[in-house]
């Protein structure tokens, strides 16, 4: 929310994080509307660049976007042989798109955003990260990712869900509802790479998510990523796949630094794709 009792200053509440707030300082507000879905605000960080706010909780900011984005794509993109279908559900601002296509193998991409609201506001204020839903490859459906996989079976090689918290128009996308639906669309060897909230915080809620993923997949691991704008400072991600030979801690296929270069990427490579599978502890003994 934006701070009335100091000016100038945006904090971030939330009962999910109970006890703890982030405080970003902006110097204007961009947008500030209500969308069908939810409370969308555009604010114009001091240090941070611009950043989208849904309903009070900071989604994305230009200084740091890069690290989320990249791992929630190239973790499973890396692990498969050779994804060429790829369905996005969520990620209305458009940075995992944006790297989804910057995989040559890519034939086609499908994202299913259920806020037009959010993917228009992105492209006037986030435009380096909603530069591609314009892209010949990409096929942008603004509607209910529930329904289009329910329409659509053995089709996906990665399907990547870029969700919000489980609150909201976001909540169904972490119930086991959303996981037969999406095992449903992926082929044979498919793959999955969905949001997975933070150690220090949801830890239930990873054990809960694991649990029923393992009923669904053979190969079920969590990994996470560091970035300074989301609570606690990590947020994580849960990857399945239909294929029991997928090893998700060793990526299937590698990147020269030549490549690297020109997918201009700042926080993957194959080390840290590795790395974020080397969980702490007190999180290894409660996933395990």
């Amino acid at each position: 929310m934006v701070d009335a009792h100091t000016p100038g200053w945006f904090t971030e509440l939330s009962p999910l994080w109970p006890g703890q707030g982030l405080s970003l300082k902006y110097e204007e507000v961009l947008e500030d509307v209500r969308s069908d879905f939810q409370h969308v605000q555009i604010l114009k960080t001091a240090e941070y660049g611009n950043m989208l706010v849904l309903d009070g909780v900071i989604q994305v900011t230009e200084r740091d976007e890069h690290s989320y984005q990249e791992m929630m794509v190239h973790v499973p993109m890396m692990s498969h042989p050779n994804p060429e279908n790829v369905l996005i559900i969520g990620g209305g601002d458009g940075g995992v798109l944006r790297e989804v296509l910057k995989h040559s193998c890519v034939k086609n991409v499908t994202q299913c955003e259920i806020d037009g609201t959010v993917i228009e506001l992105c492209k006037k204020h986030l435009p380096g990260l909603a530069k591609s839903f314009d892209h010949p490859k990409a096929n942008v459906i603004v509607g209910d990712g529930f329904k289009y996989m329910r329409e659509h079976e053995n089709e996906f090689d990665v399907v990547i869900t870029d969700s919000s918290d489980p609150i909201g128009p976001a909540s169904t996308l972490f119930e086991k509802e959303y996981y037969q639906l999406v095992k449903r669309a992926l082929k044979p060897d498919g793959l999955l790479c969905a949001q997975g909230e933070c150690i220090w915080l949801h830890l239930d809620l990873i054990q809960s998510m694991q649990a029923f993923c393992r009923t669904l997949f053979p190969v079920v691991s969590y990994g996470y990523l560091t970035i300074p704008t989301y609570p606690s400072g990590q947020i994580g991600f849960v990857v399945c796949s239909k294929n029991s030979d997928t090893c998700f801690k060793k990526p299937v296929r590698t990147l020269t630094a030549e490549e690297e270069a020109v997918m201009e990427l700042k926080y993957y490579d194959a080390e840290i794709h590795q790395a974020s599978f080397v969980l702490p502890k007190f999180a290894k003994i409660a996933l395990a």
